[in-house]
Parts: structure tokens; C-alpha cells; sequence
């Protein structure tokens, strides 16, 4: 017996990445896929890799009735459209930033406010490495930003192992993909503009620190970088113990945290090109590298963590979380290990 399940969003670019990840998955029945640009349209119209599929693109406002619905829409969609979401579904997975915090005020100070504040203490942010004890029978899920994804997925072991607790000095540099900026993403995203570049486009204030600061307790400071690549989020983490660490502790600290994660590599140093985190590595995959070197000169531990934004940064945490939540083997439809060698991802 199957699980039906509907995309609304369906023709940007992370709504074809969970189009992708239902069509072959083992447990989901893809019935509805939504868009109002393409309504009418086959999915494969948006998504070329999936033109073997005999789907339409409906009104968003059409909703059938299934398990679960996966909402990939931009922030302020889900929030008003929330009841009409539940209604459609017995669960609801969100991919915009629309029920990540669970504080009103947040939203306020964040964002432009919540249209449906009641619904933020029900949803499960969809991080399995952070949230996985939460995830079974979970209603409401909330994937995260893919930004605080890999910084959250870097640090949280220093967090857990008591390393850093909050009042340390930790500055986070990200770069980030192109596909960041979504199929609509304007002139900053266009080609021309984007290639070569690195260029930054958020020094201070993003958004994604929200997560981060509510799920780690941390004060970051947090910088985003614009880089010549399609798929990727790249987080470099410099961090500043209170107390000296030495490697062997980072080694027990990362291993402790990370041997038994089914989508968690640790990358630290070794043989080879890739010596380091690296998001070509993980391209169109669910798995995250993780890595770490030691500058006892400066107090400082530098950590790296490499994601593909649309997967683990996004469509793949979304159906690991329903994964989860439903209760079916974890990485089902999540298998893709990768390509070696490949081009720009």
C-alpha cells in the first residue's frame, strides 16, 4: 500500500528536485503537482529529466486529497495558505522559511511577522541529525534554510560535546549556488551577472542566523558569498574555544556525534584533491561532508561542511523528514551516492 503525495510549487527549481525524489521512491505515489505558471503543462515542460512521467501541473488552488503534501513555495505562501494545506493533507511538509522558528516575535524580528502564529509551536524543523526523536507521527514539518543547514550540521557537535556553549566568538562564512536564488531568481542570478564571481550579498543580517542562533544557542557572525556555482552551500566556521582542544578530542567529538548518520561524511584532512568538504562531492545527493582543522597558534578550530542546497539544504531533509515521520526506512529514495568526476555543480 501506497502513500500519496502532492507537490504545490511544483515547477521551481526545488519543487522538480522533490518531484525527482518522489518519482522514485519506494513508498510515495506521486499524485498532484502544483504551479500557476504551468498549469496545464507536464511536469516534464519544467523538468527535462522528467519528461518520462504522464503528469500535469494543476491550479495551486485545486488540491487533492493525499497523505502528504510537500509545499515549495516562497516565504508567505504556506503560512496563509496553512489550513487549506491541512485540510488537503494528513501531513504537511513546508520548504519555505514559514513555520522554521517557533516564536512569534522571531518572525517579527526576522521576517515581516506570521499570518498563523498558533501553527509555530506544532512544527518539527526537518533536520534528522537535530530533530530526529521529534519526527515520528510529526504533523507540520519545517525544512530548514539550506545556509543554517550546513553551518548547524558543522557545529552542532561542538555544541553537544559541550566545546562551544554559547559564549564563545564564532564567525561563519558561507558560498552558495546560484540555484539558491530560485528559478525566478532576477539579474543577480542571471548568467552573465553571476559567472566568475564572488561576490558577497549578505555580510551581515541573514536570515538563516535565526535557526541558528534558536537550535544551537549560538550568536554567529554570519556572512553569505554568491559564487560561480549551480548547486552548493560551502559553510567555513572559525571558532574560538574557551577551552584549548586538541584533534583527537575534535576526531572522538565529530565521530561521537556523526558514525551512525546515514547521510553524514566526515572529510577532515587525508589524501587526495579533496581534502576538505567539498559541494561538488555532494551534488544531487542528501549527504553532507563534514570537516574540521585545528590552529592552536590562534585558540581557533576551523570547521567545514559542504551540502547540496537543493537536497540536503532542502528537498532531500524534506523527504528524509517524511521518511521519519511515517515511519519508512529512512533513506528511501535518498540512496544517489554522487558522480566522480563532474562538471560545475
Amino acid at each position: 500500500m501506497t502513500t500519496t503525495a502532492s507537490v504545490v510549487g511544483g515547477s521551481g527549481f526545488t519543487g522538480g528536485e522533490l518531484l525527482r525524489l518522489l518519482d522514485g521512491h519506494p513508498e510515495f505515489d506521486l499524485v498532484q503537482a502544483t504551479s500557476r505558471s504551468k498549469e496545464n503543462k507536464t511536469v516534464g515542460h519544467a523538468h527535462p529529466n522528467l519528461r518520462h512521467r504522464d503528469l500535469r501541473f494543476s491550479h495551486p488552488g485545486d488540491l487533492e486529497s493525499v497523505d502528504v503534501l510537500f509545499a515549495a513555495t516562497p516565504h508567505g505562501v504556506s503560512m496563509d495558505r496553512i489550513d487549506a494545506f491541512r485540510d488537503a493533507a494528513d501531513t504537511v511538509v513546508d520548504l519555505s522559511a514559514d513555520f522554521r522558528l517557533d516564536e512569534e516575535a522571531a518572525y517579527d524580528e526576522w521576517y515581516d511577522g506570521h499570518d498563523a502564529p498558533e501553527y509555530l509551536a506544532e512544527s518539527v524543523y526537518a533536520l534528522p541529525e537535530l530533530t530526529r526523536e521529534e519526527l515520528p507521527g510529526a504533523a507540520l514539518i519545517a525544512a530548514g534554510g539550506c545556509n543554517a543547514t550546513a553551518t548547524i550540521l558543522g557545529l552542532l557537535p561542538l555544541v553537544e560535546a559541550g566545546i562551544l556553549t554559547g559564549d564563545e566568538q564564532v564567525v561563519v562564512d558561507v558560498k552558495v549556488g546560484s540555484s539558491e536564488g530560485g528559478a525566478g531568481g532576477g539579474e543577480a542570478s542571471s548568467h552573465p551577472e553571476r559567472s566568475g564571481v564572488v561576490r558577497p550579498y549578505a555580510p551581515t543580517g541573514h536570515r538563516h542566523e535565526a535557526e541558528i542562533e534558536a537550535f544551537l544557542g549560538l550568536d554567529v557572525s554570519f556572512t553569505v558569498h554568491a559564487v560561480d556555482m549551480i548547486r552548493g552551500a560551502s559553510a567555513t566556521a572559525h571558532v574560538f574555544p574557551g577551552e584549548p582542544v586538541s584533534t583527537g578530542e575534535l576526531w572522538k567529538t565529530y565521530r561521537g556525534q556523526y558514525e551512525e548518520e546515514p547521510f553524514v561524511d566526515l572529510v577532515a584532512g587525508g589524501g587526495g584533491v579533496y581534502r576538505y568538504p567539498e559541494p561538488k562531492a555532494v551534488a544531487g545527493t542528501n549527504r553532507a561532508e563534514v570537516g574540521f582543522d585545528l590552529d592552536p597558534g590562534n585558540a581557533r578550530v576551523v570547521v567545514f561542511s559542504a551540502i547540496d542546497n537543493m537536497m540536503k539544504g532542502s528537498a532531500g531533509q524534506a523527504v528524509h523528514a517524511a521518511n521519519l515521520a511515517l515511519g519508512f526506512e529512512e533513506t528511501a529514495g535518498l540512496d544517489f551516492r554522487g558522480l566522480h568526476p563532474v562538471g560545475a555543480p
